[in-house]
């Protein structure tokens, strides 16, 4: 697992309008936390790790010279911005069993359009139950070299044998189709 670390700070009364000064609010909480942490993240730091991992990212979290491993559980967005105004947290051992959702990246559709064939995506995670160090950040799966009619199920996901998968086992995450055929532009009347 990439090692990606979030940067948390105490959270006090007297702060102040910290999102103003490029904070989220946020809370930790967890394993070996006996009282919820209400901390401060960079808004920076947060945006990239979400747009790089996904909003339940495992992350490891610096916190009072104290670094601990955990994921994101909760974002929340203003309704309008849709600026994230809160994160919660939380912590787990390595080897505490946890379910998450995550994200799949479809890799090779450029050589798929060569062949006049694309992805079309029906689902784009998947919610799986494991222990914490098991879990990928992502799923990777190579479309490249699959041919019409392809469907891309569990199976295709190459996923560690002690790892559960809530979704049924027939689910079709993408199929390979044609690419659809664009109408010749007709000439106009002279």
């Amino acid at each position: 697992m990439e090692k990606t670390i979030l940067m948390a700070s105490e959270r006090t009364k007297k702060t102040g309008k910290f999102r103003e000064k490029g904070y989220v609010a946020g809370v930790l909480y967890g394993d070996s936390i006996s009282v919820a942490h209400t901390v401060k993240f960079e808004t920076n730091a947060i945006n990239k790790v979400i747009a790089s991992h996904g909003s339940n990212a495992k992350v490891w979290i610096k916190y009072n010279d104290d670094s601990k491993l955990g994921f994101i559980k909760e974002v929340q967005r203003d309704a309008i911005s849709q600026l994230i105004t809160h994160l919660d947290v939380q912590i787990v051992s390595k080897e505490h069993e946890i379910k998450l959702d995550i994200p799949i990246i479809f890799r090779g559709e450029e050589d798929l359009a060569l062949r006049k064939m694309q992805l079309q995506v029906y689902k784009s995670s998947i919610t799986v139950a494991g222990m914490m160090d098991l879990l990928p950040d992502a799923i990777y799966v190579d479309v490249a070299n699959m041919t019409l009619g392809d469907a891309i199920t569990v199976d295709s996901l190459a996923l560690d044998q002690r790892l559960k998968v809530s979704e049924k086992e027939d689910t079709v995450y993408g199929m390979i189709i044609n690419q659809p055929v664009e109408a010749a532009a007709t000439p106009a009347a002279v």
